[in-house]
């Protein structure tokens, strides 16, 4: 235990954990969720469900990592508790089980990065998209991915992912400003905003068997809850910092991040009178590249600028996703650290083949992690922490909070055995009406 890594900083295990949770669920998935789901309408419910259900759970992660400073798995034997390493057990397979089809995603936006540069996405970038989002190309770029993602969780949590995240998430949010900045300037600005800022309350109760678990598997999708990352990089903290302030600072920073993406999408789109409610995994990649069609030398820029955000961020969160299984089978089973990534670098590429070959395999298998693994994960974290490690969980939480923090950590455990868990119950049940069997 006491050679084991941490933090060097707090501002690292901030970044990091923001950068685990600004990741393709902000940029690439956002965007075409909300636009599928009633736009603002969307944005509303979740940013509600990012308040009610995502900061709590946040915390109870956070608790059960530092508490344990173990990995996912082992955190439950050192907390006394070896019947719940099945908590952290479907958090490490979510985690893998997401990562192979991300990397798949990741290989997109190198090819789209060089194609953005080029400012060519042939003559239809719908055609296009199916011409390189599948086959042998795709599984080449998905190898790349992973290497990459690979090269950086090899190098540890300071010499790696500290180092890696303390350049990536500024880069992001630097990028993204000036983005936004540029989107503003569109004549199609206005109505965008109309339609991403302005709910309409009518479409959450007409569609709420719909809206809702979209809405709340993607709070979960983006802060990265239900992949045990959280407990993971908590397990990492050396010192007593306050968990409910960097909880705040993650959740905040994140959701701020997702805003900026539907501020760059919605006005290219709109000034450009593309659909904002083309659906489906490829949605950034077919609207986003019609709309900056005619943009010129701007649209390549921004283009380049777009698609190298969606790069970091989607590196930022696959090494915290690898990160996870790496951490238990070096912490547990006392694996080297190096083989150990590489080992399982080739195992998810290899179950990345399918949605690499096949979008309608990548499709399948992000709704089983978005509407199944993820809710059902943090489900059975909840009534973990709130059930079974209550008072351990409040006097953790209390540690580095401050007398100011002493009344609301009852009212946080309230939280999780009311309203968080019958929100995360309620998702489940609509989320499972949704899921379909495998592509054929």
């Amino acid at each position: 235990m006491s050679d084991r890594e941490t933090w060097t900083t707090r501002l690292g295990f901030i970044l990091a954990s923001v950068g685990s949770a600004v990741g393709l669920g902000n940029i690439w998935r956002f965007p075409f969720q909300t636009a599928t789901n009633g736009g603002a309408a969307f944005l509303f419910v979740y940013l509600v469900a990012v308040v009610v259900i995502g900061l709590p759970a946040i915390l109870a992660e956070f608790v059960v990592g530092r508490r344990a400073e173990m990995d996912a798995i082992g955190a439950f034997d050192e907390l006394g508790h070896p019947g719940w390493r099945a908590v952290g057990a479907l958090g490490v397979f979510a985690g893998f089980w997401t990562l192979s089809y991300y990397s798949v995603v990741g290989g997109w936006v190198i090819r789209y990065i060089g194609q953005a540069a080029m400012g060519s996405y042939g003559s239809n970038p719908k055609v296009f998209f199916g011409n390189v989002s599948a086959g042998p190309e795709a599984v080449a770029l998905h190898a790349l991915f992973m290497l990459l993602a690979v090269g950086i969780v090899a190098f540890g949590i300071e010499g790696g992912i500290e180092r890696a995240t303390k350049v990536m998430v500024p880069a992001i949010i630097l990028i993204l400003v000036g983005l936004v900045g540029y989107g503003a300037s569109l004549s199609g600005a206005g109505e965008a905003y109309d339609y991403f800022l302005t709910p309409d309350f009518g479409v959450i109760v007409a569609n709420a068997p719909s809206v809702i678990p979209a809405a709340v598997g993607q709070a979960l999708f983006s802060l990265s809850l239900g992949f045990a990352v959280m407990i993971t990089y908590a397990s990492y903290i050396d010192g007593d910092e306050s968990l409910p302030v960097d909880g705040l600072s993650i959740a905040v920073t994140n959701t701020a991040i997702g805003i900026l993406a539907g501020l760059v999408v919605f006005p290219l789109l709109f000034t450009q009178g593309v659909g904002p409610d083309t659906s489906g995994p490829g949605a950034v990649f077919i609207a986003l590249p019609t709309a900056l069609a005619d943009f010129g030398a701007a649209g390549r820029v921004v283009g380049v600028a777009f698609f190298v955000v969606i790069l970091i961020a989607a590196l930022s969160s696959a090494i915290s996703l690898l990160e996870v299984a790496v951490s238990y089978l070096v912490d547990t089973h006392g694996f080297e650290r190096k083989r150990t990534t590489a080992v399982l670098g080739v195992l998810l590429f290899l179950l990345g083949i399918p949605s690499a070959w096949d979008t309608a395999w990548l499709s399948w298998f992000d709704s089983i992690a978005v509407n199944l693994l993820l809710p059902v994960a943090v489900l059975l974290l909840v009534l973990f922490v709130g059930w079974v490690l209550a008072p351990d969980a409040v006097d953790e939480l209390r540690i580095g909070s401050g007398d100011s923090f002493d009344d609301l950590a009852p009212l946080w455990l309230w939280s999780l055995r009311t309203v968080v868990l019958l929100a995360v119950l309620v998702t489940v049940a609509l989320s499972v009406t949704d899921l379909t069997g495998a592509p054929v």
